[in-house]
């Protein structure tokens, strides 16, 4: 049971620790304020959010290590060299999927394109969901499939761990912004940590985004199990960020359309998603190219 106590232990030092240290980085932004304005005007919460993934990125290898890790092959980084096609399919298979959400808005009328927006504004959305796609595509499999997923299934069946690591990711992502009352102290983190997860009172927020992103973590879960790696999964990840910048940037909600159904720019809170989604793992279950790979020892 040591993994699985590893485990438990990473994921209290993620949220404590970076609750902890989120004060910590605010006061050294106020410090450089005159040289970073615009990060030191950051809301407390962006402060918090940054500090959880700093934590959380930081302590991948110890964690690693503790599960019996000893490269970094066990954490999904197999050598780059022949993947290029894993990445490229897993990004069209992402690019695809989430275009078709995209078009179905707007050809239906649940969504509209914004008019007022520049060249200026155009580029920027473009290379700001580039960047994202990229960013977010690396770091999130290395931690959420790699390191949580991967560790899991030391201990678990992977079924089983795919499932328990979906909904951490899920409920990682669902964390709401939350407003910090008054000066920020060393406390504050912890006490924004519960107002963070208030998004679960509301049911229309709640449902189906939650159920959305944890289907969106069996299905990268589920491309690492069965091709070895997490290149398909980073592209898969890096598609469907991408669309979710573009989509945010140069869509708009329709007047008494039903934001259950079509989602807000941020795609993945309605229905219409979900079942693209639930129809792309079932494709993605039955492409022969996706090498299955045996199941994981239980130690």
């Amino acid at each position: 049971m040591r993994p699985l106590w590893a485990l438990v232990i990473y994921l209290l030092a993620v949220f404590i620790g970076g609750a902890l240290l989120a004060p910590w980085l605010y006061d050294l932004a106020q410090h450089f304020a005159a040289q970073f304005p615009k990060l030191a005007h950051a809301p407390f919460h962006r402060y918090v959010d940054r500090s959880l993934l700093i934590v959380a990125l930081a302590g991948i290898w110890p964690l690693m290590r503790a599960l019996g890790a000893t490269s970094f092959q066990e954490l999904g980084l197999a050598p780059l060299y022949g993947q290029s096609k894993r990445l490229v399919s897993g990004f069209w298979l992402g690019f695809l999927s989430l275009g078709v959400v995209a078009a179905v808005a707007l050809g239906f009328g649940g969504r509209t394109l914004v008019q007022s927006i520049t060249a200026h504004g155009v580029a920027g959305v473009v290379f700001g969901a580039i960047g994202t796609a990229v960013v977010v595509g690396v770091l999130e499999e290395i931690l959420f499939r790699g390191a949580i997923f991967g560790g899991l299934r030391r201990v678990l069946y992977w079924p089983m761990a795919l499932i328990l690591s979906s909904l951490i990711y899920a409920l990682v992502h669902f964390l709401q912004r939350g407003d910090s009352a008054g000066p920020v102290a060393w406390y504050s983190g912890l006490a924004i940590l519960p107002r963070m997860l208030g998004g679960f009172a509301n049911f229309h927020t709640s449902v189906p985004a939650f159920f959305t992103l944890t289907l969106v973590g069996v299905v990268l879960g589920l491309a690492y199990q069965r091709t070895g790696n997490l290149y398909f999964s980073m592209g898969l990840h890096g598609g469907w960020v991408f669309w979710l910048k573009i989509y945010g940037g140069f869509t708009a909600d329709v007047p008494h359309r039903s934001l259950w159904f079509w989602g807000s720019g941020k795609m993945i809170d309605g229905w219409l998603a979900f079942f693209v989604l639930a129809l792309t793992l079932a494709i993605l279950n039955r492409v022969p190219a996706l090498r299955q790979r045996p199941a994981f020892s239980i130690s």
